[in-house]
């Protein structure tokens, strides 16, 4: 059984009352102006329709102002009983409450403190909130309570709105840089026999019909590369991806990036591409390249600068991972250190790379503010990338890093199918051994690059870590609309 507040009990008899007047969920009201476009109006403009939700109101005896907002803008309006009618003002005045919408029709006017508002000469009731909204003072401001109910963080943060309405800009622009430069957005799937693109746990799922198991998506790159393959030069995909890792205030298990790829390039184009692309929507968004993130300023103009995963850990760990270039060797000297890296698979378990780049987060990527490419990385940690012509040992890929979070990743890609072949099998003997974030072999992208690869360069970003820096979020979920939550054990009841 529900239990409700005195406040929803008066509400739901409204409803009950407003019946008597009119249909209180009506099927449709056409609108002339969105509150944002009214709001800038010249006075003196008839005709105005618009509707929103009521979040301010002040009744008075025969005149009344409330605010209505929507996600992009919000406008006082005036209602007054010889406008309207008597009979209409006194529903007004008993049935409408904050949180309920209306549709306003009428006279744009500046109010004496300089406001521009809407003077009613008829107005609709267009829908009842049964639950009232927070206190308008305070807002919603517990943060569990705004990644739960994201809809009522929504309605009453204004900083909140102004950060999805930033990725949604940023999701645009970014589709809009890549569209006029020819690339192709193409749909990979997000049920895969193999956990393949990335090295990182999966979640797996059983498919009925088909009665196999199956993974969740980590990565879209070896179906983009697949695209390539059959003939598509420049590809790229918003998707959304899924790893079955931890959780903090920079990586949720459910997210989106997106990944591009073009034929005939190379990792240090594509770093060069990165840098004009993010730099010019950032332009395009914000007007500056100078991103405030709490108590600093990132600044994204000019050439960005490159360092060596060998140099950071000389700089900050003092371990030449050269000269300690087995998983054997590195994990002795960690311990001689008593240096503690974090890992959810024990770092016996862990291959060379894997071993190197847990050490690289904790001792040395919390220093980087960047913006900074980070390049040089082990081929035991890139598994898809194309191997140095004159290191071996190392491959052809960076990754760009802006205050202590990895935004991009890319290199130029493996396309010899035999190495490929190759080092898919040193991934799943690693896999056998323990490492869970191993890639399995996947014999058949390995058929897909068989019949021929160009060069190729890709890269990958977290649309929601970089949305987060832009927007100076201290959690990752303060950037994702609804956040999986734990469920509530009350939560029928509350």
């Amino acid at each position: 059984m529900r239990n409700f507040s005195e406040q929803e009990l008066v509400r739901r008899e409204k409803v009950e009352k407003i019946k008597e007047f009119c249909n209180p969920y009506p099927e449709r009201y056409e609108l002339t102006h969105s509150l944002q476009e009214a709001s800038t109006l010249e006075d003196e403009t008839t005709g105005v329709k618009i509707a929103g939700r009521i979040v301010f109101m002040r009744k008075m005896g025969k005149m009344s102002f409330l605010k209505l907002r929507d996600i992009e803008g919000e406008l006082q309006v005036s209602i007054k009983i010889d406008l309207v009618g008597e009979e209409k003002y006194e529903f007004f005045k008993s049935n409408i409450d904050i949180g309920d919408f209306i549709g306003a029709e009428g006279e744009i006017f500046t109010t004496h403190t300089g406001e521009k508002t809407l003077r009613a000469n008829h107005f609709e009731f267009l829908g009842k909130a049964l639950k009232p909204l927070p206190e308008k003072f305070h807002g919603l401001t517990d943060l569990e309570a705004c990644y739960r109910q994201r809809y009522v963080d929504l309605i009453m943060n204004e900083d909140t709105r102004k950060r999805f309405i930033t990725r949604i800009r940023f999701i645009r622009e970014l589709r809009n840089y890549l569209d006029n430069l020819g690339y192709m957005e193409i749909e990979t799937p997000i049920l895969n026999n193999k956990a393949s693109g990335a090295t990182a746990r999966p979640f797996k799922a059983h498919h009925n019909a088909l009665d196999l198991d199956v993974y969740l998506r980590i990565a879209p790159e070896t179906y983009l590369k697949r695209a390539v393959v059959g003939g598509f030069p420049k590809v790229y995909e918003v998707a959304r991806c899924f790893r079955n890792e931890g959780m903090d205030a920079s990586h949720l298990q459910d997210f989106t990036m997106v990944e591009g790829y073009q034929a005939y390039f190379n990792y240090e184009d594509n770093m060069k591409f990165i840098q004009k692309m993010l730099q010019t929507i950032i332009m395009n968004i914000f007007g500056t390249l100078t991103i405030p993130f709490g108590d600093k300023e990132i600044d994204m103009s000019g050439d960005w600068g490159k360092v060596s995963f060998r140099d950071l850990l000389i700089q900050y760990a003092d371990i030449d991972i050269h000269i300690y270039d087995t998983k054997e060797k590195l994990l002795e000297i960690i311990q001689d250190k008593k240096i503690e890296v974090e890992s959810e698979t024990p770092l016996e378990n862990l291959g060379f790379g894997n071993l190197v780049d847990v050490l690289y987060k904790k001792v040395a990527r919390p220093h980087m503010v960047g913006p900074v490419y980070l390049t040089e990385h082990p081929t035991s940690l890139s598994p898809l990338a194309r191997s140095n012509d004159l290191h071996p040992e190392i491959s052809d890929r960076f990754q760009l890093v802006i205050n202590g979070a990895e935004i991009v990743n890319g290199y130029s890609e493996l396309v010899d199918p035999q190495e490929q072949e190759r080092r898919l099998l040193e991934q799943a003997s690693l896999k056998a051994q323990g490492d869970e974030e191993a890639m399995e072999m996947d014999y058949d992208y390995i058929s897909a690059m068989e019949y021929g690869m160009p060069p190729i360069s890709g890269w990958g970003m977290g649309i929601d870590r970089i949305v987060q820096l832009l927007t100076g979020s201290e959690s990752i979920r303060d950037v994702v609309m609804f956040p999986l939550m734990r469920p509530l054990d009350n939560q029928e009841n509350d």
